[in-house]
């Protein structure tokens, strides 16, 4: 299994890097988003998810993990293949799906070629359900990085876990959430809020 490729970028074409590894060039499938911090003949660093079917074994790879992650969460709703998925990771950063799908923003995800209204609310309803169990499911396990007041605990939980599905490091989530008055705001405006500190 393939965690990661680390070579250079022999050819790059739309949704397509070819990345040579000691001689040996990987076609990997891309986002738009992550092929515009690709250059020819520069080194680069794709993290990578394989599909394996009957008549085809592909790689996707993506920059960071964050987006990785984002990806591997859109193909698991049902009706959501490779394709899409990247073309949604196209026009959105992770960070924006994960705000269309706490927003209820179906023009974020239709913005993506292919991706109709009804697709759109499918991921919508899949996504924030599993972001919820998954919250649920890191509820208690450390992920909180300070103590916080005492009627913030369940709001920073659910902020901190919903975050760290995104892949976000500790240290990140920390930064992004520090600041924000979790007593007034709902724990969607809150992840919202620390979403948009991290987009700056």
């Amino acid at each position: 299994m393939f965690y990661h490729l680390n070579g250079t970028v022999t050819e790059l074409e739309p949704g397509l890097a070819v990345i040579d590894c000691g001689g040996v060039g990987f076609a990997v499938n891309t986002t738009a988003n992550t092929l515009g911090q690709l250059h020819t003949g520069k080194p680069a660093k794709l993290y990578i998810c394989e599909q394996v079917r009957e008549d085809a074994f592909e790689l996707f790879g993506f920059a960071t993990l964050g987006e990785k992650k984002c990806f591997e969460m859109l193909i698991s709703v049902s009706g959501v293949g490779p394709k899409a998925a990247i073309a949604i990771l196209s026009v959105n950063t992770p960070e924006h799906v994960c705000m269309a799908v706490l927003g209820d923003d179906e023009r974020a995800l239709t913005a993506a070629s292919g991706v109709g209204k009804r697709l759109a609310q499918r991921i919508i309803l899949e996504l924030k359900d599993k972001m919820g169990k998954q919250a649920e499911s890191l509820a208690g396990t450390g992920v909180t990085p300070a103590a916080p007041a005492a009627g913030d605990k369940t709001a920073m939980g659910d902020v901190m876990s919903a975050l760290t599905v995104l892949g976000y490091s500790r240290a990140e989530c920390a930064a992004a959430v520090r600041g924000l008055d979790l007593e007034s705001m709902t724990v969607e405006d809150a992840i919202r809020a620390a979403l948009r500190n991290m987009m700056k």
